[in-house]
């Protein structure tokens, strides 16, 4: 299945995340200045995808949704990521039977 949506991620003037969803890459491109193209992603689907002058991306979101971020919330959503506490698994104790 092709990614059909392309959603740029920016922080508004109040501090809150502000998304912007387009139809296609042509769409975006009328407000963004593409510089390149992705040609070394691990997502083979957003190889070739338009690279745009200050948006991080493109990224995978979802099954259709190719996301854009500016380089303020990518940085803020990978910190509070790394922060993010994973909850520890429990150890069962081995008793050996010996």
């Amino acid at each position: 299945m092709t990614k059909s949506t392309y959603r740029v991620v920016t922080r508004a003037a109040d501090g809150n995340l502000r998304t912007r969803d387009y139809d296609s890459a042509e769409t975006l491109t009328e407000s963004h200045t593409q510089i390149g193209v992705d040609d070394c992603s691990t997502d083979l689907d957003l190889r070739g995808l338009p690279v745009f002058r200050g948006l991080i991306g493109p990224m995978p979101e979802g099954k259709d949704i190719i996301r854009y971020e500016s380089p303020e919330v990518f940085e803020t959503l990978t910190k509070e990521w790394m922060l993010a506490k994973t909850p520890r698994r429990k150890r069962r104790s081995s008793k050996s039977t010996r």
